[in-house]
């Protein structure tokens, strides 16, 4: 697969640009994938010692890859504890 996109580069030199951002656009989207598997606390990995992860978050904490206006820093926890 490799040789037939360099035999396409090497005919058709514009598409160079094209199959550079859809390699990037690939990578980013595995990396996303790996970051999300591993850091969100919606997945448990560990189901005897943590079964339930999202539970030891702090009300201060942020588990999100992008907060638009949200200071997680100053949000107080509401409700019981468990």
């Amino acid at each position: 697969m490799l040789c037939q996109i360099l035999c396409q580069a090497k005919k058709h030199p514009s598409l160079i640009p094209l199959f550079i951002f859809i390699g990037a656009a690939r990578t980013g989207a595995a990396l996303y994938v790996f970051l999300l598997a591993l850091c969100n606390p919606d997945v448990s990995w560990d189901r005897k010692d943590n079964p339930e992860p999202w539970n030891r978050l702090g009300p201060n904490e942020q588990y999100k890859f992008y907060s638009v206006d949200v200071d997680y820093s100053k949000l107080k926890k509401e409700g019981l504890d468990f």
